[in-house]
């Protein structure tokens, strides 16, 4: 039993080493073959990449394949790269100035093609008798003033108007007598009028250009905004005293003017307007003829920048 007991230990110490080389050598064998497998095989092809066509020959020419086309995942590369710069966009002037809706066509008040017909009208008189306004007394006076001014356009775009304006305007003053009178009745300055006649007319054409501005959604009310360039002549006679000594006068003028307004339809076709002058340029030249003797002339140039009252005008008119 001792004998075999020690016979077994060395048998044992031999089969062990032999057991561990016999286990090492096959995974050593398969680490050096793994690095030359991997080098000669072709590399996967990645998902959504079409495979690389190979190459051709044609009577013993080898022909390069073409170039593969583009995978759909670069074209929804390429899409999200120009749709992020479309969003980054920066408007330009013109686009900003559009942003207000002056010119928006979805926001119509006078369509295109329509004709507009309309104008102003305007007549008074006076009759003073003994009157008196404040330093003047004693006022003894008829007179008229007279003013039309017909207006046809035509709306060569929506919103947009170009057209015509004629303006004539006549005024006649008779003054039998008045007198103005300063100081106290010491020191007393009396000054008088007698036989005073005047008679003026003026007659314009002008060019317009207009704007509408419809207020929101509002059909019925808009605001506008006309621009005219005009050009005309003047005429007046003046004569007082006895004998009677007179004053011919002529003249022309040059205007160019800016009236905002607003305007209300009363029906479809018919609409009431009023306008006001808020800024003008005005050029005039006179020349006077005194008892058909001396003569005069006179320039005056002046610039607007204000309301003015006197020239708010109340019309009517007709969109054909």
């Amino acid at each position: 039993m001792d004998l075999l007991t020690t016979k077994r230990k060395p048998m044992r110490s031999i089969l062990i080493p032999i057991l561990a080389l016999a286990l090492w050598l096959p995974a050593a064998a398969s680490a050096q073959q793994s690095p030359q497998s991997s080098a000669t095989e072709s590399p996967l092809p990645v998902a959504g990449d079409a495979p690389a066509p190979a190459a051709r020959q044609f009577d013993g020419q080898t022909a390069e394949p073409s170039a593969a086309p583009r995978s759909a995942a670069a074209e929804t590369q390429t899409g999200y790269t120009a749709g992020k710069s479309a969003e980054h966009h920066q408007p330009t002037i013109n686009e900003l100035r559009s942003q207000r809706g002056l010119t928006d066509t979805h926001n119509l008040f006078i369509p295109k093609g329509q004709w507009i017909f309309g104008g102003t009208a305007s007549y008074s008189t006076h009759t003073n008798k003994s009157y008196q306004f404040l330093v003047v007394e004693g006022i003894n006076s008829t007179g008229y003033t007279f003013k039309v001014s017909p207006m046809i356009a035509y709306a060569f775009r929506s919103n947009m108007a170009l057209g015509g304006r004629f303006i004539y305007s006549r005024t006649l003053l008779k003054l039998d007598n008045a007198s103005i009178n300063f100081g106290d009745e010491d020191s007393n300055v009396n000054l008088k009028a007698q036989d005073y006649y005047a008679l003026q007319h003026s007659y314009q054409v002008a060019a317009i250009w207009r704007q509408y501005i419809p207020l929101g959604r509002n059909k019925r009310f808009a605001l506008f905004n006309e621009m005219s360039l005009a050009g005309g002549g003047t005429e007046a006679r003046f004569a007082n005293g006895s004998p009677v000594k007179g004053t011919y006068q002529t003249g022309y003028t040059f205007s160019l003017g800016i009236s905002p307004g607003i305007i209300a339809f009363a029906t479809n076709n018919m609409a009431v307007e009023v306008n006001v002058g808020v800024m003008g340029i005005t050029f005039n030249h006179t020349e006077q003829v005194h008892n058909q003797v001396t003569v005069g002339e006179r320039n005056l140039s002046q610039m607007n920048f204000k309301v003015n009252i006197f020239s708010i005008g109340l019309g009517m008119a007709f969109y054909l």
